[in-house]
């Protein structure tokens, strides 16, 4: 599958010297300009300054859409999400998240004071990456989106990550990404001994701002216990 080479990822820095890093990934189509408003509705001031890091998913062509290329984390071949699932796809954003990871610790930046984070198929890399790190990181958020290939991921996932918070907020009313599906993924993660915090809204495929007032408590929870923990140590 042919595809363009991604732009470098949007950054902001709340302050100088971040002691933080979110890594956001965006959905199907958009790119990382998508969530940077996200950034002026959160408050993560007791934290300290956060990097927030917006990556841009490389152009390819996407089956579902007829062929027609875009930024995609991976290919989608059906509307059954959990059918045809492009692996190969998934695998290679993988690697560069994980590359991205790795940058922000040459930049000074533990592991455990990261996050990693998406929405729609950015959801699916999130959780797909975080699962399989090698270190603990400080949480997975995942929006309206879900687990993909999940029957690889008892045998894939780090033992690094399996006590690390997982925040999962998802639409009732979601017509992309069924609402059946989120919690399968849900279940699934529970099963294997996952702390799944579970959010769901009367919105579509979307975010709403009750779900950013979950989203910043639990941010604050995780790198404020990190930093505690830290700060104990």
């Amino acid at each position: 599958m042919s595809s363009a080479p991604p732009r470098p990822p949007v950054e902001i820095e709340t302050a100088p010297h971040p002691v933080a890093t979110v890594i956001l990934m965006h959905g199907l189509g958009a790119d990382g300009n998508d969530f940077v408003s996200i950034v002026n509705e959160l408050d993560l001031s007791a934290v300290g300054a956060v990097r927030f890091v917006f990556p841009n998913a490389p152009v390819i062509p996407v089956t579902i859409n007829g062929g027609y290329a875009m930024p995609a984390w991976y290919d989608i071949a059906v509307a059954d999400l959990g059918s045809r699932e492009d692996e190969a796809g998934l695998r290679r954003s993988r690697i560069a998240i994980e590359a991205l990871i790795a940058h922000e610790k040459s930049r000074g930046i533990p592991a455990d004071r990261i996050v990693v984070a998406g929405f729609s198929q950015g959801c699916a890399m999130a959780l797909m990456t975080g699962l399989r790190h090698g270190e603990r990181l400080a949480g997975i958020v995942g929006l309206s989106g879900y687990l993909p290939i999940a029957s690889t991921t008892a045998a894939e996932r780090h033992a690094a990550n399996h006590d690390t918070p997982v925040f999962m907020g998802h639409g009732t009313r979601d017509g992309v990404v069924p609402m059946a599906r989120a919690i399968e993924s849900r279940n699934a993660l529970t099963a294997m001994g996952y702390e799944v915090e579970w959010h769901s809204y009367p919105m579509e495929h979307s975010v709403c701002m009750e779900e950013i007032a979950d989203i910043n408590a639990f941010l604050l929870r995780v790198l404020r216990d990190e930093e505690d923990t830290g700060a104990a140590s």
